[in-house]
């Protein structure tokens, strides 16, 4: 089943794709709690549903995963039922929200998350290297190529974030053969591994979407594991990946924490992407 998330202020909005209608469909009580200001969306939604009928008589109910992990028959509505039902929702956030809606798809961003998507559905991403410098290209390269001119080429200026300076240009070709070498059989070298990488950021933009893929590899390959990312709050990944050059305990036992044997789940793997993605959002 294919499913996306899109977070909007923080707030995630599930759509799933209908092999029936061949069309993407929104979950309502998701644009409800993104828009309104209310404190229960649900009661809020089956409130405009039931005063308009006829506008949402077409509504669909589709299978989307809950908070909880299980999947439940949600509503879900398509373009013209979402007009509808901006029409009638009133909050100070609707209009920033038309213009969220109207630049998905559009932004470098998402069109750099469909690679990302596509990636692992054309199974190109069975013919990565896995642990290595050039696997690591690899993956910068199908997700920016056409987007970036640099994209799958390591950097040869240094860069800097939040008063952090990542490893010195001049010393990155020697840096990334070491982190190479770094041993692989537990996932506690596999971190380590992760956050070096993180440290050399090897590309002038993208490193994190593409390391945390690079990192799921490894996992997948040595510890038949991988993360789910979702199970990862924001703010705690971000803060921890910033103390991790000088204290890597918490990067790893958040990792620890979400990882999964369901490596082979499309699912999961797409939900995955759709959080990276939102790690990086401002």
């Amino acid at each position: 089943m294919k499913t996306s998330i899109r977070f909007f202020d923080d707030k995630p909005v599930r759509s799933v794709w209908d092999e029936e209608t061949q069309k993407w469909w929104l979950c309502a009580v998701d644009v409800v709690g993104a828009i309104a200001e209310t404190t229960n969306p649900r009661v809020y939604w089956a409130t405009v549903k039931r005063r308009n009928t006829q506008l949402f008589a077409k509504c669909k109910q589709l299978k989307l995963t809950a908070s909880d992990g299980k999947q439940y028959k949600t509503d879900v509505i398509d373009d013209d039922m979402y007009n509808a039902l901006l029409g009638i929702l009133k909050g100070r956030k609707k209009d920033s929200f038309q213009n969220w809606m109207r630049s998905l798809n559009s932004s470098l961003d998402e069109k750099s998350r469909n690679k990302a998507y596509d990636l692992f559905d054309s199974g190109t991403v069975n013919d990565i290297e896995v642990g290595t410098v050039k696997g690591l290209q690899q993956i910068h390269a199908y997700l920016f190529g056409g987007l970036y001119d640099f994209a799958g080429k390591i950097r040869t200026k240094n860069i800097s974030k939040n008063g952090f300076t990542f490893a010195n240009a001049m010393y990155l070709d020697k840096t990334l053969k070491d982190i190479e070498a770094m041993p692989e059989d537990t996932v506690e070298d596999i971190v380590k591994k992760y956050i070096e990488m993180n440290v050399a950021h090897p590309f002038m933009e993208g490193n994190g979407r593409s390391t945390r893929i690079w990192l799921d590899l490894i996992l997948k390959k040595n510890c038949s594991r991988c993360v789910d990312w979702s199970r990862i709050d924001k703010k705690e990944y971000l803060r921890a990946m910033e103390l991790s050059p000088y204290d890597s305990e918490t990067i790893l036992r958040l990792i620890k924490e979400s990882l999964t044997d369901r490596i082979d789940d499309r699912e999961l793997c797409m939900k995955g992407i759709d959080y990276s993605y939102y790690y990086e959002s401002e």
